[in-house]
């Protein structure tokens, strides 16, 4: 492909001991990659597990020279201390073999390298790790498998010989950790050895029922036929299964049986049952090779039921499928479904990856779009079988180290996530549709959190009136990116009873500004006008007067624009101070948690959405631009030293964040709502978003560099955003600042594509980035010569582009038609002319 040379990748090395890329696909459950090199965080039975670890699992490595002695590692870096436990490293750590003296992780999500230096290893050894990633294709994305690809370079005058080995404990079964940490089994696991011409390697089972819960699979196989193998050490509770297992590594880099399991199983009450695959090859003289192996895992019944603390648990003693498990009867399956593919995944993979990464964007804004996308594939996310070909798309709002986190896909936090729309549209439209058609009430009240993915007893709390009202802005963007009639008329009568709904229960007086009790994001209630409750009131009236001209109830839109112009003027006479928008109350202490005169971050969260999804400015521009201009100049501190709380802390001092709100006119409450001073990486990215649409571009970027800058491997995951919980949902906000700065504006309902690239989006005049429709996705490269549009995925069909180079101006095309692998150019005359796919020469000379 065509692109930048600008690359944004993380660069770590293990003393960043917080770092932990998981692999994964879109609800399979994660097992992660560490600084050092080692898999940890195995969160792959359908629920949270950080810190849990698979004993024995891990890859070693042997290199033999002619006449000299051979040199045997795990193939992972040294422990970096403190080393504080009360009883040493568990024998299942292997923490007293030979390790490599160092390890350099890169991060360019979905992709992860591991450099690996030691200056005893006659060879250079480097890991590449993913899971296939492929936009607008959630089963594509959704494999639960990871690829780990060993590439070993030998650097000698001499032949070597080197055997690479992954081991691994049957994880099938696990129930629970005893007191040292260490797993416990339901049923008896069984690992065998398998080759079906295709694969080869250890299968991992159990002789559990297939009905329950912890009933799973896993398989650790390759495609190259050099193999050697141990189907199983001996089994017992000392270490002698690893103790012969290093030693006939070690010996002569060749596996073989070890006794496996022994006669009296009876004397030992141990089921870790470890299994360790091998590929060995000869290299000659400054020849590489590589080493893959393939990791899969199958976990197909998720109890029926949140297993929260909020929703109704109805069906808690039945299971429901994944819906991976549906595509894929067990582990092996899913392996060799892998290996077969894997060429044609891995180049859609990496083409998206270069699409980011090879961008002209800022690279912090890389950085957060990429990042950020792992919640999509973490424990927070999972699809369930319903019947349908896409499944149902569900999540919680993070997770904790062990359970999920806010349970019910809670409808005020997905308010802010970008990223599925534009990558994944299937699977927000499912959402939208369960919302809508099995969570909104005859009477228009919508639950903010869904138990009917599990058809379990609906919850019976007030509505979140930014949930549902931004619900409604998003039924109008799935709409928008599909340009699918048949979505909207479905959804229609009841996004109507919604919005009346809306108008009419916090309305207390009838002049369409909101001011009864009103539950929100920060889970508590704002009692009257504010600005969070009204703009969000005015995009949804916005969207609603589009949807209904489309049904052709032109009386009902008409009411609607009618709606949207009073309020609008009225919440700007009301809520306007002359530099932002806030919340009047005659006394701000009459009930607890409210913000006043405060500056909040998402006083203007309704104008965001209506910004993401082309509707337009919903209050006066020039006051929308000093209220956000306000939130940054009051709300962003460089050095949050100064700032103190005593609520949850996401930033530290001598750290850069945006804090909730503030009070700069005073007026603070005695008791101000619960979350106000802290700090939240999804109202950051939100806050940016908006700053950039708004021309703060300087400011919105500065914003998006804080949260990327606390993240960097030593202070936090870089792959893991954090609020309440892991991995938490409202990240995935940071999508819109990549919108924001390309102006991206796809509309699947006219096949119309337009892009107005901000000059901080373009490397000198060169602009390349990714774009995204709602059947098709690729880049737009405009370099020194005529603007080229790529397809990498799916059909983009438009029917007019319109691109404004800030510098070079307008470029247009017409009746625009192509495939994965096809291009055309733009012109100022809005023709088409194709362009022959370009050779690996061209692309790069390009």
């Amino acid at each position: 492909m065509t692109g930048h040379e600008k690359r944004a990748a993380r660069v770590l090395d293990p003393t960043a001991r917080v770092a932990a890329f998981p692999l994964g696909g879109i609800g399979t459950g994660n097992v992660s990659l560490g600084s050092r090199g080692e898999l940890r965080d195995w969160e792959i039975a359908n629920c949270p597990a950080k810190g849990a670890w698979l004993p024995n699992t891990f890859f070693a490595i042997r290199v033999c020279r002619v006449e000299e002695d051979p040199v045997s590692a795990v193939l992972e870096a040294e422990f970096r201390p403190p080393f504080d436990g009360a009883s040493g490293f568990a024998p299942g750590r292997g923490a007293g073999l030979p390790r490599l003296d160092n390890a350099r992780m890169s991060g360019e999500y979905p992709l992860a390298t591991v450099e690996f230096t030691d200056q005893n290893l006659p060879v250079t050894v480097e890991l590449t790790a993913f899971t296939p990633l492929v936009p607008l294709d959630a089963d594509d994305s959704g494999i639960p498998a990871a690829v780990l690809r060993y590439r070993v370079h030998n650097p000698q005058p001499a032949t070597v010989d080197v055997t690479i080995a992954g081991s691994m404990c049957n994880p099938a079964g696990i129930s629970g950790r005893t007191a040292a940490d260490a797993p416990t089994f339901e049923g008896t696991p069984t690992n065998r050895y398998r080759d079906d011409g295709v694969v080869r390697g250890i299968e991992f089972s159990t002789d559990l029922p297939p009905s329950s819960p912890l009933f799973a699979s896993a398989a650790l196989v390759t495609t190259d036929a050099s193999v050697t193998a141990t189907e199983c050490w001996l089994v017992g509770a000392r270490p002698d299964g690893f103790h012969l297992f290093w030693e006939d590594f070690a010996s002569d880099g060749l596996l073989g049986p070890h006794g496996g399991h022994p006669e009296d199983p009876g004397a030992f009450d141990d089921k870790v049952r470890v299994g360790s695959l091998g590929i060995v090859h000869t290299l000659a003289p400054g020849q590489s090779q590589e080493f893959e192996f393939l990791l899969a895992w199958h976990t197909p019944n998720r109890r029926r039921a949140w297993q929260g603390g909020a929703l109704p648990n109805t069906h808690i003693d039945e299971t429901v499928p994944n819906h991976y498990a549906v595509r894929y009867e067990d582990a092996w399956e899913v392996s060799r479904d892998l290996a077969v593919r894997l060429p044609q995944l891995e180049g859609s993979t990496r083409a998206f990856r270069d699409a980011l990464f090879s961008s002209t964007l800022p690279p912090e804004v890389i950085d957060a779009v990429s990042s950020a996308l792992v919640a999509l594939r973490s424990t927070t996310c999972f699809v369930l079988d319903d019947g349908s070909p896409t499944g149902q798309f569900a999540a919680w709002e993070g997770g904790l180290d062990h359970v999920g986190s806010c349970e019910g896909t809670c409808t005020h936090v997905w308010n802010y996530a970008q990223t599925v729309a534009h990558l994944f549209p299937t699977l927000e439209a499912g959402a939208r549709r369960n919302e809508i058609l099995r969570e909104t009430a005859p009477d228009g009240r919508m639950r903010f959190r869904t138990n009917a993915v599990f058809d379990g007893q609906p919850w019976d709390h007030r509505p979140a009136v930014d949930g549902q009202l931004g619900t409604i802005v998003r039924v109008y963007r799935e709409w928008t990116i599909s340009g699918d009639d048949t979505f909207l008329e479905e959804l229609w009568p009841s996004v109507r009873l919604a919005l009346d709904y809306a108008l009419t229960h916090w309305d207390s007086d009838g002049d369409m500004v909101l001011d009864n009790e009103q539950h929100n994001t920060y889970d508590i209630e704002f009692f009257g006008p504010n600005s969070l409750a009204n703009s969000m009131l005015l995009a949804a009236v916005r969207a609603g007067e589009e949807m209904a001209l489309h049904q052709g109830e032109e009386a009902t839109a008409s009411r609607y624009r009618e709606t949207f112009d009073l309020a609008s003027e009225r919440i700007d006479d009301l809520l306007y101070n002359g530099e932002y928008y806030d919340q009047r109350l005659d006394d701000v202490d009459a009930h607890r948690y409210q913000y006043g005169s405060g500056c909040l971050a998402d006083q203007l969260l309704g104008q965001t959405l209506a910004h993401l999804t082309g509707l337009g400015h919903l209050l006066p521009a020039e006051h929308v631009r000093s209220a956000i201009a306000a939130v940054h100049r009051n709300n962003f501190f460089p050095d949050l030293r100064s700032h103190e709380t005593v609520q949850r802390t996401y930033a530290m001092y001598g750290e850069a964040g945006l804090v909730l709100c503030t009070w700069p006119r005073g007026g603070r409450p005695r008791l101000p709502f619960i979350y106000c001073d802290e700090v939240w990486t999804g109202i950051e990215y939100q806050v940016a978003t908006h700053l950039v649409y708004e021309g703060f571009v300087r400011e919105g970027l500065e914003v998006v560099r804080a949260v990327r800058e606390r993240h960097n491997g030593v202070r936090r995951n870089p792959w893991n955003e954090t609020e309440s919980g892991h991995h938490y949902a409202r990240s995935m906000a940071s999508w819109g600042v990549l919108l924001a700065l390309l102006d991206h504006r796809w509309d699947g309902r006219s096949r119309t594509l337009g892009l107005a690239p901000r000059l901080e989006a373009l490397d000198g005049d060169r602009f390349f980035g990714i774009i995204t429709t709602g059947t098709g996705w690729g880049v737009l490269d405009a370099g020194q010569d005529a603007p080229l549009l790529l397809c990498h995925g799916g059909r983009i069909r438009v029917d007019s582009i319109e691109f404004v180079h800030p510098v070079r101006g307008i470029f247009r095309a017409v009746g625009i038609n192509i495939m994965a692998g096809d291009s055309i150019a733009l012109d100022r005359q809005g023709s088409v002319r194709s362009v022959p796919a370009l050779d690996a020469k061209s692309r790069k000379e390009r």
